[in-house]
């Protein structure tokens, strides 16, 4: 009887993983991106989708010349954000969901849905001021989920290139894993792995704006939100670590 019951309480088990390795979260943030392109592809048609990046894309031009595009300013109040599940292309969605999937998931693990959320909006309307600062008065429009990507990531450097912390049960000699430690500014640069990734990240994308003068053209990336949200992911840290000390987590 034991022999027998054995594969079943093991299928069971196995019945009972879930299907979908990635925190909720980072799934969700997925569904509701690839949704919207989906619609935008295949339900909206050219004037609709149109109307539709202009009222949830972020237009910086609103800020001096409202008056003059569908909605006015109103459309200022959401768009710093909702601009991050709008993407140019099936390509361009691709590759942030694939950049969300591998930064996104250790910052949801380690910190939860809510500081995950927060560290997204937050990044997304530091990449949009950046990009309005930097564009004003020209008409362009910022969409894509890059500046809180570039959050996430710029969060997950504070822990991802340290060392696994663990410790031993006095009583049981059973090692147990605490996760790795936060490392302070000062440590990153002294950590030869962190330095370099936030060094190439800064220096790559700050280079973009001078590429149409090596090219002759522009290449489409918003550096801005890139830089921006990765330094508001990269400083927003501490905030949530206090929070994880406190609550014992």
């Amino acid at each position: 009887m034991t022999d027998s019951q054995n594969p079943k309480q093991n299928q069971g088990e196995t019945a009972h993983q879930p299907a979908i390795l990635l925190p909720s979260v980072i799934t969700a943030l997925l569904g509701l991106m690839v949704a919207v392109h989906l619609g935008r592809t295949f339900v909206l048609n050219e004037v609709g989708d149109l109307n539709f990046v202009t009222w949830f894309g972020f237009i910086p031009v609103r800020l001096i010349a409202g008056g003059q595009l569908d909605g006015g300013w109103l459309p200022l109040l959401w768009t710093p954000i909702t601009h991050a599940f709008l993407h140019a292309g099936w390509e361009h969605l691709i590759i942030n969901c694939a950049w969300l999937a591998i930064f996104g998931t250790p910052v949801a693990r380690r910190y939860g849905a809510v500081p995950l959320l927060i560290l997204f909006g937050a990044s997304a309307i530091a990449g949009a001021a950046l990009f309005a600062a930097t564009t004003l008065p020209q008409v362009q429009v910022l969409i894509g989920a890059s500046g809180g990507i570039a959050g996430l990531t710029g969060a997950a450097c504070r822990f991802m290139f340290q060392p696994v912390l663990a410790s031993r049960n006095p009583e049981t000699g059973e090692v147990l894993v605490l996760g790795r430690r936060t490392a302070s500014l000062m440590e990153l640069m002294r950590e030869g792995r962190a330095r370099f990734f936030i060094a190439m990240w800064l220096i790559l994308n700050a280079a973009v704006p001078f590429v149409p003068l090596l090219f002759g053209e522009s290449i489409g990336i918003a550096w801005q939100a890139h830089l921006a949200g990765f330094i508001a992911g990269l400083l927003m840290v501490p905030l949530f670590e206090r929070h994880t000390k406190e609550t014992g987590l």
